[in-house]
């Protein structure tokens, strides 16, 4: 191997670093420590391009040209990663473990270096703390002993006195270089390790970054950006994480930020990562198969997870982050929404013309038109005058109302607009560096910025929603533009040259600049400076919202963020942006929400039929039938695009949405049910395929169907003309949810037919799912008879469940005032068991259909609780259904035939 040049860092009499360079023809000198046949398992030494070989001999690295390791697009915002030229030789200086102890709670350990990296101002000496914190989770912390620095301020479980027995990881690391590895006891299969020779760890005031081998390249988070579910380590490439006010690209930093992980390992099992830091940051993957964390702040605060399985991981994570929220049931209806309708007479008309149709419709909201000249909690009294009565008629309807607030406060009406007037007394918006409020621009004009994190700001933020709700009684709020967006690069008067607004290293974010699209990062928060915060306004501007509309409305609401960091899923929800009314956006909105489970969001959905640009029919039916999937419907569509509602399209097409709808609500008890599982538990409610076929590998890449909890498969349709789906069907028994008829999957891909009016979803067997009759709101159908849908598996047996509250009360759960009802099924049999019983609703709980599929004979007679039943059997299908009666599902209930 010929390399261009090798050279070593020397330091001189005066502290100074000096390079010796050597020319090397054919390697004459000693290139031991940059020989590195294998190219994947080159780090990069120059993340910041361009590197040249001069840069890299400046920083002690080796050199050896070839493609180019990255390159910066014309319209500069991707950043595409490959093989490095400028790489880490394997004998860089990096820490040593000066001592090592074992605690009662795990190890601690002190490192140190002697000789800088080529990064400023490094951290010479770090504590390394592991906590055995539960059998199945570990929690290491790596940071400065000596100087306190930035730590993410979000509430975790406190760290243990006592390590957890029998943990299911082994924890050894080694002295010089440092390394730790995290291995699995049962099979020793990687789940974190560091002892990679030519990844040195480095801990600078601005630059912190630390590789880990990964177990295989099945690689799932890292979010969140516009991506196939499945990051194929075998591959190079780069996440960026900054929060930015981005319609969905390929490559770059959007909304949110989620430096988490799940890999799948060579058995099927998998583990998860997750780093607690929200300063700006990459994570590169490379083909060795490898991770490198890559931030300009704070600390390594890291845990692992052992799952076995990728449901156990999410729920290990939630168990750090918080669990899920349990959303009100009404959230999980149809919602229905465009930017502009212009009018309160446009409004009203697309309302009426829906209704008509009696289409189930839940919730109306309205983009940033209402407002008086985009003033938050405004509204225009011109274009919009007798709003309070629109809403007023869909709350008689039976419906929901919710609107959206951004954060950006106008300062052009001093003394006129009270939000302005009581924050600027409160002392509650973000300041500038020399302590003034920083201005920006965004859509009322120039604006200031709420601090979320000030101990006033919460209770100023509920004061504006209370006086506004007097006025126009809102259901829930919807938290736009709070990465937080700006119209400006800082501030209308630029930012710093300081550290903080043009820091060593910016990661691979679009625009290559930390303030673009956003304020300065030099700005001053209550907890931190905006440099450290940024990441997390969103979420702090989430749970003042979440917490004031619970002081508010007293039971529970909906807050729909487009930013997101951990743990914005115990507060709010989130959808997925700007997306465009294309197939390939419909496509990609299965594996955002997808991705969105495994970051503790369960309530997440996509912009219906698109938000951006004209869609289509065929689109737009398409797209209903999927988002009849999603756990948050939403249909939402831009200023300029053409209407989008039901009510615009065909008669046929109108039928076709409704038809979507009608089976939406015919499952929300079911759905609210894996809900509910989801808040007790962290599982997420829909997943892919692999999370319960984890030994098919075949599943691994599959985002383009998914499952709601462990009984559903859908298989959209997702391309243009299609009357046909190539959907894979596991090893096991599905049947067709609207005939019963049973497909039996061997784990291969089967062709079925998809014409425009149907969505194929299948009920794998060994599921009961309760259901209900539809409506045209949950007002309506929450006073519906119940249902149940039997499949029976191979063995013929069945089993579901039923979580029922009155939909909208606080901590019901918690309470003890719900109903739990468990359904167990075998040939011959259905029986219900009464768990809990905590909340009678007026209108009772009554059974009256039930639907069996698998039942290969003709029963003669079924009864119900000892009474005869009508039964109504088809020898095709083999589907039984058993009607022509009425019981209560809080009383046992025993259903049988012969």
């Amino acid at each position: 191997m010929k390399y261009d040049f090798c050279f070593k860092m020397l330091r001189n009499n005066h502290g100074l670093l000096a390079a010796l360079l050597i020319f090397v023809p054919l390697c004459s000198c000693d290139t031991t420590v940059c020989d590195i046949p294998n190219k994947n398992e080159r780090f990069d030494c120059h993340p910041d391009a361009p590197a040249t070989s001069t840069n890299c001999q400046s920083r002690g690295c080796c050199w050896q040209s070839g493609t180019p390791s990255k390159e910066q697009s014309e319209s500069d915002v991707r950043r595409v990663i490959n093989v490095p030229y400028c790489f880490y030789p394997k004998d860089y200086p990096t820490y040593n473990v000066t001592a090592w102890k074992e605690t009662d709670y795990g190890y601690t350990a002190s490192l140190a270096r002697s000789t800088p990296s080529s990064w400023p101002n490094d951290v010479k000496a770090l504590t390394l703390d592991i906590w055995f914190e539960t059998a199945q989770r570990l929690h290491f912390k790596i940071y400065d002993p000596n100087t306190k620095r930035y730590e993410v301020p979000i509430r975790t479980p406190p760290v243990p006195h006592q390590k957890a027995r029998n943990p299911e990881y082994i924890v050894k690391y080694r002295a010089s270089p440092f390394g730790i590895t995290v291995t699995r006891r049962t099979n020793g299969a990687i789940l974190f390790d560091t002892m990679i020779d030519s990844a040195p760890l480095i801990f600078a005031d601005q630059f912190i970054q630390i590789s880990s081998q990964l177990s295989t390249h099945l690689l799932y988070g890292i979010g969140g950006r516009k991506s196939t579910l499945l990051h194929n380590a075998s591959s190079w490439q780069q996440f960026a994480m900054w929060a930015r006010d981005q319609a969905p690209q390929f490559n770059t930093n959007l909304y949110g930020s989620h430096p988490f992980y799940i890999n799948i390992e060579r058995d099927g099992l998998s583990h998860g990562v997750f780093l607690l830091n929200s300063n700006a940051m990459d994570v590169d993957i490379q083909p060795m198969p490898a991770v490198t964390f890559r931030t300009i702040g704070g600390i390594l605060d890291f845990y692992v997870f052992t799952g076995p399985s990728t449901t156990s991981v999410v729920q290990q994570y939630t168990e750090v982050i918080g669990r899920p929220q349990m959303p009100p049931y009404w959230a999980l209806g149809f919602h229905l929404c465009r930017y502009n309708y212009g009018s309160v007479q446009k409004l009203k008309l697309v309302i009426e013309r829906n209704r008509k149709l009696k289409i189930p419709y839940e919730v109306q909201w309205n983009d940033i038109d209402y407002m008086d000249k985009h003033l938050d909690w405004t509204y225009d009294k011109v274009a919009y005058a007798g709003l309070p009565n629109v809403v007023k008629d869909i709350h008689n309807y039976g419906q929901k109302y919710v609107i959206i607030v951004d954060p950006g406060i106008s300062t052009d009406y001093p003394g006129k607009y009270k939000p302005y007037d009581e924050g600027l007394k409160s002392g509650i918006f973000v300041r500038n560096a020399t302590g003034q409020p920083l201005i920006g621009r965004v859509w009322p004009g120039s604006t200031v910025f709420p601090d979320f994190t000030h101990p006033g700001a919460a209770e100023w933020w509920y004061q504006q929603m209370k006086d506004f709700h007097d006025v126009l009684p809102f259901d829930g709020l919807w938290t736009d533009m709070n990465e937080p967006s700006n119209f400006v690069d800082g501030s209308t008067v630029g930012c710093t040259q300081n550290r903080l607004d043009r820091p060593p290293y910016v990661p691979g974010i679009a625009e290559n600049v930390l303030q673009a699209k956003t304020i300065c990062p030099s700005a001053q928060q209550y907890l931190s400076s905006h440099y450290n915060l940024h990441n997390m306004y969103g979420l702090t501007e989430v749970q003042a919202t979440q917490s004031g509309l619970h002081k508010l409305l007293g039971k529970r609401s909906l807050v729909v963020s487009r930013s997101s960091f951990p743990s914005l899923g115990h507060f709010g929800s989130h959808w997925s942006g700007d997306i465009s009314s294309t197939w390939e956006d419909l496509y990609y909105s299965i594996p955002a929400i997808l991705e969105y489970q495994f970051y503790g969001i369960p309530m997440v959905g996509a912009d219906i039929c698109g938000f951006q640009h004209d869609t289509t029919e065929e689109l737009c039916v398409r797209w209903m039938q999927l988002g009849a999937f999603y756990p948050f419907m939403r249909n939402h569509n831009d200023d300029t695009s053409k209407d989008q509602d039901p009510a615009a399209f065909s008669a046929s097409a109108r039928q076709i949405m409704k038809t979507a709808l009608e089976l939406r609500y015919w499952l929300l008890p079911y759905f609210y049910t894996r809900f509910h599982y989801s808040h007790l538990t962290g599982a997420p409610v829909v997943q892919p395929l692999f999370s319960h076929y984890p030994h098919d590998k075949n599943t691994y890449p599959i985002d383009k169907q998914f499952m709601w909890g462990s009984e559903l498969l859908i298989s959209p349709v997702l391309d243009q003309g299609q009357t046909e789906v190539r959907a894979y069907f596991p090893a096991d028994l599905w049947y067709d949810i609207y005939s019963g008829v049973r497909l039996t999957g061997v784990g291969s891909l089967v062709t079925i037919k998809a014409p425009l009016e149907k969505i194929n979803v299948h009920v794998r067997g060994g599921s009961i799912l309760p259901l209900q009759s539809p409506n045209v709101t949950t007002t309506q159908s929450r006073k519906n008879p119940f249902e149940i849908l039997v499949a029976f598996n191979a063995s013929g047996l069945a089993f579901g469940s039923l979580f029922w509250d009155d939909g909208e009360s606080l901590d019901t759960f918690e309470s003890g005032k719900y109903d739990f009802i468990e359904f167990n099924a075998r040939k011959g049999s259905v029986i219900s068991k009464v768990v809990k019983m905590g909340y009678h609703p007026a209108s009772g709980l009554y059974l009256n259909n039930v639907y069996i599929f698998g039942v290969s004979q003709a029963p003669k007679s079924a009864t119900v609780n000892g009474k005869m039943a009508i039964v109504h059997y088809n020898p095709q299908t083999q589907v039984l259904q058993i009607n022509g009666f009425s019981v209560d599902l809080l009383n046992m209930i025993s259903i049988k035939w012969q």
